[in-house]
Formats: structure tokens, sequence, C-alpha cells
């Protein structure tokens, strides 16, 4: 599929390609972007379906803030079942986000709270902005992480600050927040988007399967025994390491790095 058949048209979603980058804005902004059944569903047929020549994305919100967590409108008559059904299809979702087709830069600003850093969790790469802040309100509404933040925040920062921010409501500045592993990097306001496109720049450069392995081998690797662990890491060093692009990649460093010794003998 290419980017000119994409079959993708939502309200809530917009999806732009700057060559073999996606560019996707969550576009609820009077909601501050709050996520409903709809948005999971878009966001969903959008990474499912990227097309083949994409090598990174982009996912940021439009307006003040990223996402504002879960719209709680549709879940407040929900029985045990329906709840158990609406987190799955979050789970769904957000497992081709993390462990789909390409790397995933998040783009922070405002309210990432809620089920919005659940969605922030997901992206391999997190860029803030100094309106950035981090807050996990359930445990102050009578509720429960459901759309995987149990299993993934705690990787990035901890049970204990997990914990914490869940009896406590307390809240993480972007500062804050970049110190604790909530995200990479802490760019000037109005900087993320410059920021994340001169990464997705270089990450759409590197050898597909090399950023393939790096999503899908390095989270299964760290939940992994240390035996267990390496061996993994074999088979996939060897898997990558195999691939056409990675041997021309190499011909091509070595080919220079020898033009380059001949020239400083010379």
């Amino acid at each position: 599929m290419s980017q000119a058949s994409f079959p993708f048209t939502s309200d809530l979603l917009a999806v732009d390609f700057e060559g073999p980058v996606a560019i996707m804005r969550l576009t609820r902004p009077t909601k501050r972007n709050a996520v409903n059944d709809a948005l999971i569903a878009a966001l969903y047929t959008a990474f499912v379906n990227l097309p083949a020549d994409v090598r990174c994305v982009i996912l940021h919100g439009e307006g003040d803030h990223f996402c504002a967590g879960l719209d709680l409108s549709e879940v407040t008559e929900q029985n045990a079942a329906q709840s158990i059904a609406h987190s799955r299809n979050w789970h769904a979702c957000f497992e081709h986000i993390q462990f789909g087709k390409v790397p995933v830069i998040a783009v922070l600003h405002g309210a990432v709270v809620g089920g919005g850093l659940e969605l922030a969790s997901t992206c391999h790469i997190r860029i803030a902005q100094p309106s950035t802040y981090y807050a996990l309100p359930e445990g102050q509404r009578g509720l429960f992480v459901g759309g995987s933040g149990s299993a993934r925040i705690p990787r990035l920062i901890g049970v204990a600050r997990m914990t914490d921010m869940m009896l406590t409501g307390r809240t993480y500045d972007a500062q804050q927040g970049m110190e604790i592993g909530l995200s990479q990097y802490l760019v000037p306001e109005g900087e993320g988007m410059a920021k994340a496109r001169a990464l997705a720049e270089r990450i759409a450069a590197n050898a597909p399967l090399s950023n393939f392995a790096v999503m899908q081998a390095l989270p299964r690797i760290a939940d992994q025994s240390q035996s267990d662990g390496l061996f993994t890491e074999s088979l996939m060093s060897a898997i990558a390491a195999s691939d056409q692009a990675a041997k021309d990649r190499l011909n091509a460093f070595l080919t220079g790095k020898a033009a380059k010794a001949l020239k400083n003998h010379e």
C-alpha cells in the first residue's frame, strides 16, 4: 500500500505524510484530546494500515494538550463485561503502536494524563515541552488504569512512583518527568515538532530491519532471564546482520573508512 492509497479518514485523527514520515494528530482539542472509542478505532486503523514506505510516525495533539486521558462520559454506565471489552480494545490498539511496523515519536505538551500517559508510554521516543505535566488521577476517581498503563508505565518509572501517582494524585512537571524517565527529551515550548522531525529523519534513514529489531526485541529481552535474553539477542543480531540493507550499509561504511585511511596515508 502506498501513501496515495492510504484508506483512512477521521474527524478525530488527522494523518499526513512528509516523505517516509507519517504525522498523526489527535483532533479533539475542545475535549483536550480525550480518548473515546472512536479515537481508539481511528488509531488502530491508522497504525494497522500504515503504508509500506512509511519509516517513522510522529504522534501529537492539537490545541493546548497532548491528551487528557479517557473520555469518562463513555464508561460511566458500563458493566464489568463491557469494561473488560473496552480495556481490551485499548490494549489491541496500543499493541499495534508499541509492537507495530515502525518506531513512533510522541510530541508532548500540556496534559499527559491518565489514558494520555498510557498512550504516550506506548511510543518509543517521547519529546516533552515545558507545558507538559503528567498525572494518573484514576485513584481519585474510583478507577484503575485499563489502557495498558499498569504494564507499561512501571517499566518507565518503576512501580513505586506509579503507586504514588495513583494513590496521592501526584503530578510531575516536564523537567521532573524527564528526570524519572517519562520523556527522553525536553525542548523549548513550540519546538517539539521540529525536534521530532529531526529525529524521525535519522530513524527513517536506518535499515528498516534494524529499527524493527530494536522495537520488537529490546522490550522482550528486558522481560526475559539473562540467559534467554542473550540467546534472543544472538538470534536477532544474526537476522539483522543478514539483511541486504545492513550488508550494503556496512560495506559502504568500510569502503568509506578505507578510502579515508588511504587519503590520510597519502
